[in-house]
């Protein structure tokens, strides 16, 4: 027997798919040029900020922005998978060097010595507080540039859609300037959120050492969160975090009905701490890690789904995120959970 479908169904059917490709397959991409620049900071004794920019070229208007802070030893070279992807879908994505915390920690000192150079760099509390002080400065910087009409930075920026995302140490600088708490030993809470940030990525977020703090912690947070980790999430730097305490933000984070932003999750089935970074891992490495380019592809297509949905108001790509779609591409390898 025939079955005879109404035409609105076919059509809301058809609409549907076309939703769901929409929302991974923009109608314009960009050839994407890059350039670093080195800015100095006259208010923190000359401090240098050094920045690595991928940009759409042949963008007719002015195009939002992605701000990119690296983990603990890392640089503004590191992350390009990302930084060129996403300005290949039209973002200005601008990659962040935290001098003290980058790769001069580690690059001129023994191989025997560098695991402790990296972890002296932890303690260093100066580290942790120029870290989102970088960040500030860029961000007043670019509103310096986008306004100078000699620059070549001049009306590109859309600083009313500002993003930022980081990995490990960058996890915890895009927490702080996305507005996570500090519980001081009055028992007080404080916050360095700027609200120039409207959304947020974060790879391999550390959990805060005080349990009783969590809730008080994550509850200044007003803006979306995106939280990216692994099952082996680990990392000899701080051996004592596991895996697990890899999501305490996300399951601390307020929900909707308590006033809470939306809040993502994705875990990867054996991916470890350095799949986020875009390393390549040779067919005899058989240490955890998983399928490093596919989990590498769902981080650049979530990621950018991500910032469409909320920096671009794309009812197409929040509706991809949260209501299955990109669940089910995920499949095993790994699970992605949405914040009610």
């Amino acid at each position: 027997m025939r079955r005879f479908f109404p035409l609105a169904a076919v059509l809301w059917i058809f609409l549907s798919a076309v939703a769901s490709i929409w929302a991974q397959a923009p109608s314009t991409t960009y050839k994407v040029e890059s350039h670093t620049e080195e800015w100095v900071d006259a208010a923190r004794d000359d401090r240098v900020v050094p920045i690595k920019a991928y940009m759409p070229v042949d963008a007719t208007e002015p195009r939002p922005v992605i701000l990119f802070s690296h983990g603990l030893g890392g640089s503004r070279e590191g992350y390009a998978y990302l930084g060129e992807y996403w300005a290949s879908h039209g973002y200005i994505c601008i990659h962040l060097q935290h001098i003290g915390s980058d790769e001069s920690v580690w690059r001129d000192v023994s191989r025997q010595e560098r695991l402790q150079a990296l972890r002296d760099a932890t303690k260093d509390v100066s580290n942790s507080m120029n870290r989102p002080l970088d960040v500030f400065f860029v961000l007043d910087k670019l509103e310096q540039l986008n306004a100078d009409d000699t620059s070549l930075w001049h009306n590109k920026l859309d600083l009313n859609r500002i993003g930022m995302a980081g990995h490990s140490y960058g996890a915890f600088t895009t927490m702080a300037v996305a507005g996570q708490a500090y519980v001081g030993r009055d028992g007080k809470s404080r916050s360095v959120a700027d609200e120039r940030i409207k959304a947020v990525i974060v790879m391999s977020a550390q959990a805060p050492k005080r349990p009783e703090h969590y809730d008080a912690i994550y509850s200044r947070i007003k803006i979306p969160m995106y939280f990216m980790t692994g099952t082996h999430d680990t990392s000899m730097i701080t051996p004592e975090t596991k895996a697990a305490d890899r999501r305490v933000a996300f399951d601390h984070m307020p929900t909707s009905a308590e006033g809470g932003p939306d809040s993502y999750l994705v875990t990867f089935t054996n991916g470890d701490h350095m799949v986020f970074s875009g390393r390549t891992r040779r067919a005899w490495n058989r240490s955890p890690g998983g399928d490093d380019a596919l989990f590498q592809k769902h981080i650049k297509e979530s990621g950018l789904a991500f910032w469409n949905a909320y920096l671009m108001d794309s009812e197409q790509d929040r509706h991809w995120l949260r209501d299955g779609d990109f669940k089910q591409e995920l499949g095993e390898a790994g699970v992605f959970e949405v914040k009610p």
